[in-house]
């Protein structure tokens, strides 16, 4: 229930996805060669530590917020403990790449202006809003996987972008909604009670009683923050947990539909079949031919 995946976007910018939804602490190691590279960390859940110094030293990543750490003069390695139930993303971009990108704004970035090319850099930020709904898109997208390096690539660059925004939300006219605190923390309730209860999920009235959103704001919140509509996105997320339940090799297939609230066999195997294209049985099948 733990992963760490690493998307190459470009030769010097890198994108990492870390996940733990187990009961564990998951540590997690990428190797970082030369010493012009920028590190942007992203806590989107729970708590996460990057350990420095043979674990002497230990920097904290919260829930919703960022760290960016730039040190010219050495290398420093990604060492992360993720806590249990946590998220968090990190970006590795070159100096040389984001000098590209921002030379312009030297002046507004701090780090990039010449008195602090050879310095070291440290800043904690909070993640805002806007922020947090890129973050949320590269967790939760359902597209295929020819496109996936193209979106990743799109929502890195969107990600530094609005990392270093200036205005408030570049969306606050056109979607007053996002801007709004309170209601993506009410949408990420919503989100976290239908996975608490995805095996018989509350209907939208009463999830949106629940989270003191009226219904319409419900609709277009989740749709905005998630990409997807409600059950839309649950649907995703109980198909991606009957799969990892089918690799643990724990369970046959009626208890995988089972768990997930598939009293009938039948409608399990549509629904699995409709989001990967095979049946659970020949899925278990190919799973064991390459064991």
């Amino acid at each position: 229930m733990s992963s760490q995946e690493v998307i190459k976007i470009e030769d010097d910018f890198t994108l990492i996805r870390f996940q733990n939804d187990g009961s564990e602490p998951f540590y997690a190691q990428h190797e970082i060669i030369g010493t012009g590279l920028i590190q942007f960390h992203f806590g989107i859940k729970g708590n996460a530590k990057f350990l420095f110094n043979q674990g002497n030293y230990a920097l904290e990543l919260k829930e919703e917020k960022s760290l960016l750490l730039y040190n010219p003069q050495k290398e420093l390695p990604l060492n992360l403990e993720l806590a249990p139930n946590s998220w968090a993303i990190s970006v590795i971009v070159s100096i040389k790449k984001f000098h590209a990108l921002f030379s312009a704004e030297a002046d507004y970035i701090t780090f990039l202006s010449p008195d602090n090319k050879d310095k070291k850099y440290y800043n904690e930020g909070n993640i805002s809003p806007s922020m947090a709904i890129v973050l949320s898109q590269l967790f939760h997208y359902n597209l295929h996987p020819s496109i996936k390096n193209l979106y990743y690539k799109g929502k890195g660059y969107e990600l530094l972008s609005l990392y270093f925004n200036r205005t408030e939300d570049p969306n606050a006219e056109q979607c007053p909604f996002l801007i709004d605190e309170d209601n993506v923390l009410k949408i990420r309730k919503a989100k976290e009670i239908i996975i608490a209860n995805m095996a018989e999920p509350p209907g939208l009235q009463e999830l949106a009683d629940e989270i003191g959103l009226n219904l319409k704001k419900l609709k277009m919140g989740f749709k905005q923050i998630y990409g997807d509509t409600v059950y839309g996105f649950l649907f995703d997320y109980k198909m991606d947990f009957a799969r990892k339940l089918l690799d643990s090799g724990s369970y046959n297939v009626n208890e995988v539909g089972l768990k997930i609230g598939y009293s009938t066999g039948s409608h399990f195997i549509a629904a699995f079949k409709k989001k990967f294209g095979t049946t659970p049985k020949k899925y278990l099948m190919s799973i064991n031919a390459n064991v």
